[in-house]
């Protein structure tokens, strides 16, 4: 691997971690076997989104490269190349874990120029997979936040967030809080296949009843609505139905999209599982990562229409509260701080 490239040394203050600040373990039990960790004390963690990018954020904190969920088609797998790490494989085996993560948070947050930006999380690799388990990131992160008022949201896979519930509620006296659960569908064979790493669609969907129950509202991004293996009629309607059940405030869709080593992995996964399936893809991915635009717009109407029949509706955009927390005194929202959600 690279990490003599992003070590502080020659490649200078754009390195990622500081320099000897890489220690790689094998943990040999049940939960992690076949992974390696990689630990690192990383520079910076509020990473800027590139203003090219789709997402409605500007900012988002990512405490782990690289995901034990094992999802085929992550989008995030190319990220993994960066530091010479395989794509594929590697991607769901070779997990790098910011030890520092939360220290650096919240000195960060405390910098003069940080203005109190919604801050996303979960939104490359999940923040709440097998590894936080162990590391135990999150909740020092919630306390950085909680302790600055700043908004933030976190989407995931992992039913490991109920653990933090208790901070959750916390921050969310504070600031605006915005959490919402990924799934896509809820057909088992196609769960255990495409998502091998995840907890269950019913499990994410009882995380959703939970904290909904809790008082924290929680939607759901049916992501990714996957063409030809998840989303005939019957299954869109058999997800939408199951996501009111939960509890959960909205639904939005999203259809798959395949970006640069992403791909390569999803078409060798298909080829071996549904090889049938392998050229309507290239036509329908001829254009690019995302599916045509006729196909989204079908799908979103379709799950918008589901969801009014259930009784739920799309997410809604809310403004970030500013409340007094330590260290920030209450006043009016600086420019940039409306609460953005990737939901």
């Amino acid at each position: 691997m690279r990490w003599e490239n992003l070590t502080e040394g020659p490649a200078g203050p754009a390195a990622l971690f500081g320099a000897g600040a890489v220690v790689t373990r094998t943990i040999d039990t049940p939960e992690f076997r076949g992974i390696t960790f990689h630990e690192v004390r990383a520079r910076s963690i509020v990473n800027r989104v590139p203003g090219a990018s789709r997402m409605p954020f500007e900012w988002t904190v990512n405490p782990y490269r690289g995901c034990s969920h094992a999802c085929v088609y992550c989008f995030a797998r190319k990220t993994h190349s960066y530091l010479d790490l395989d794509t594929g494989l590697g991607f769901d085996s070779q997990i790098v874990v910011k030890t520092n993560a939360p220290e650096l948070l919240r000195r960060e947050l405390a910098a003069p120029r940080w203005t109190g930006a919604h801050i996303a999380m979960g939104t490359n690799v999940d923040c709440y997979q097998r590894a936080e388990g162990r590391y135990r990131l999150m909740p020092g992160i919630i306390e950085a936040l909680r302790d600055r008022a700043n908004p933030f949201s976190i989407l995931t896979k992992g039913t490991l967030i109920l653990r933090d519930l208790p901070l959750l509620r916390e921050a969310a006296e504070a600031a605006e809080v915005g959490i919402s659960v990924s799934v896509g569908f809820t057909h088992t064979a196609l769960w255990r296949t495409v998502e091998p790493g995840t907890p269950s669609p019913a499990a994410r969907l009882n995380a959703v009843r939970t904290l909904t129950g809790a008082g924290i509202e929680c939607g759901v991004l049916m992501a990714p609505v996957i063409p030809f293996l998840g989303d005939s009629p019957a299954q869109l309607r058999d997800t939408v139905r199951a996501v009111a059940a939960s509890g959960a405030t909205s639904v939005t869709p999203l259809v798959l999209h395949l970006r640069p080593g992403a791909r390569e992995w999803f078409t060798a996964w298909l080829g071996e599982h549904h090889p049938h399936l392998v050229e309507r893809y290239e036509r329908m991915y001829a254009g690019g990562s995302y599916a045509p635009t006729w196909y989204q717009r079908m799908i979103t109407r379709q799950v918008h229409e589901l969801a009014a029949e259930f009784g739920i509706g799309p997410a809604r955009r809310g403004r970030a509260r500013k409340t007094a927390g330590p260290g920030r005194p209450a006043g009016p929202e600086p420019a940039g701080a409306t609460q953005l959600t990737l939901l």
